[in-house]
């Protein structure tokens, strides 16, 4: 592993949408603290990840690496799969 992919963000979410060719929708929430009335709030962030191999479903639970821009929209890419969403 090299010094930049140790330095690398990770985070942990779950896939919304993987709709698009080589490129998975990933839902990272987060808690927060309310500033003033200190109640903590849950806020997310949609981020579009590169997934080479069309390997995630919808509801899957994946990590995210952050890496150098792919595209427009994308600077993450999908590290490994965690737990895959059950079959209906």
């Amino acid at each position: 592993m090299s010094e930049q992919q140790k330095k690398a963000r990770t985070l942990v979410g779950v896939v919304s949408s993987d709709r698009m060719d080589k490129t998975v929708t990933v839902l990272v929430e987060r808690k927060v603290k309310h500033p003033l009335y200190g109640k903590v709030m849950r806020r997310s962030t949609k981020i579009m990840a590169h997934d080479e191999n069309n390997e995630c479903r919808t509801g899957d639970t994946v990590t995210i690496q952050e890496c150098r821009p792919i595209s427009r929209h994308k600077a993450w890419k999908v590290r490994e799969v965690l737990e895959r969403a059950a079959e209906v």
